[in-house]
């Protein structure tokens, strides 16, 4: 690859001003520790971008901020893409993965109200008052609490969003918008309240940014791991595990809400999972508890570049021995013998290889930081959580708002 021959990053971010702030600050995090590195911006507009009409579920697409940018990162245009990690779906495209999950900033929901209603909350609006969001999520709690407010789409970037709540035209009352994005671009000032998670639980994987690359990339893998933060890894797996297990997207309004409190020497971790109907009158709900043994927290800019990832360790067995090298050995051997007798290649052999080397959890490259029963663990308990609100009917409650999105595309194309 040129760009690792001349040691120039490349680095794909869509062009919002938010994405190319979060972008940079990860290639500012990079340099501290990679003062020889060279890092280069390659910015593109994806399909969430250019289609502004539409809500966003009812555009009907996957990705729909993240495939552009994953189409770069396979044609090998790109080393890495950072995204917003509520963007990226739980199962990702083959041959990628998330080699680093930075350390998540607040992920809850801000309500930005029009100025001269900046005394108010969501309770005391006057009946009728217009709240502006894009998200199911936020959309079915609000109709759900407060059905005297009126809850309709709007689409922009931060600054556009905040331009029309702003507008003479006195369109919207309010925004509910994620607070961490907020803060990002410097508008902490518009932030009437933040929103506890016992009045709007956040989306999956919310306030975290999340750096994708090719999971043959051992070299890029190896220089995010320091990177790897190890209690929003636990936090955002859990998550993502339970939204895969539900099968949920930005077409469903699934909410989610995780603590990881230290407790000397362990951490009780607690993971909150919602559905909900479209208008909010159906609720289903659990929470569950688990204890974990001491994480090995990642040292924000400090570990060195030489320290070993997850993909390159080895796990041994009660004698020992390398585990991981045995198989990988193994089936080198077994795919250096047909390639011998047939003459081809074997690609499910090759990826068995890949997987080996880079074990995947719900799109996150296994975390050095963490042993890897803390991680199973924390895939396990979202699994747990989404089976629980599944036995309760969540399933069905999902579907009504699904096949509405999707008849509603069907319409629309």
């Amino acid at each position: 690859m040129e760009s690792e021959k001349t040691n120039v990053i490349r680095v794909g971010s869509r062009k919002s001003e938010l994405a190319l702030i979060q972008t940079n600050f990860v290639i500012d995090s990079l340099k501290k520790v990679y003062p020889d590195k060279e890092f280069t911006i390659v910015s593109m507009t994806t399909l969430g971008d250019r289609i502004l009409n539409v809500s966003l579920p009812k555009i009907g697409e996957k990705s729909l901020f993240t495939k552009d940018l994953e189409d770069a990162l396979r044609n090998d245009s790109v080393d890495f893409v950072v995204h917003s990690l509520k963007d990226l779906p739980t199962t990702l495209p083959e041959g990628l993965a998330i080699g680093a999950v930075f350390e998540r900033e607040d992920p809850r929901d801000a309500l930005v109200l029009r100025e001269e209603l900046n005394t108010h909350t969501l309770s005391t609006l006057p009946a009728g008052s217009v709240i502006g969001t894009s998200s199911l999520r936020r959309t079915a709690q609000l109709r759900g609490s407060y059905p005297q407010l009126s809850v309709i789409d709007v689409r922009g970037n931060l600054n556009t969003r905040l331009k029309k709540l702003d507008a003479p035209s006195k369109e919207y009352s309010a925004l509910l918008l994620a607070n961490a994005g907020l803060q990002r671009m410097g508008w902490g000032n518009r932030v009437s309240k933040i929103l506890p998670c016992s009045e709007i639980m956040y989306a999956v994987g919310q306030g975290a940014l999340a750096v994708e690359c090719r999971s043959d990339n051992e070299d890029i893998l190896k220089m995010l791991a320091p990177f790897n933060h190890a209690e929003t890894y636990c936090r955002v797996l859990a998550e993502r595990s339970f939204l895969k297990t539900l099968g949920g997207g930005c077409s469903a309004p699934v909410g989610v809400s995780t603590k990881l409190k230290h407790e000397d020497p362990q951490y009780k971790f607690t993971i909150d999972g919602a559905v909900w109907s479209m208008d909010g009158t159906t609720k289903i709900h659990e929470t569950l508890e688990l204890v974990l043994p001491q994480i090995k927290k990642t040292q924000k800019h400090k570990l060195s570049p030489t320290e070993e990832t997850d993909c390159k360790k080895l796990k041994k067995e009660e004698n020992g021995a390398p585990k991981g090298l045995d198989a990988v050995l193994e089936l080198n051997r077994r795919i250096t013998e047909r390639e011998s007798n047939l003459n081809c290649k074997d690609t499910r052999l090759m990826e068995e290889i890949a997987s080996l080397k880079c074990p995947i959890f719900c799109g996150l490259s296994e975390n050095s930081n963490i042993p890897i029963d803390v991680i199973e663990k924390c895939e396990n308990l979202g699994k747990e959580l989404a089976n629980n609100l599944i036995s309760k009917g969540a399933l069905d409650v999902m579907k009504v708002t699904q096949d509405y999105i999707r008849s509603a595309a069907a319409q629309k194309s």
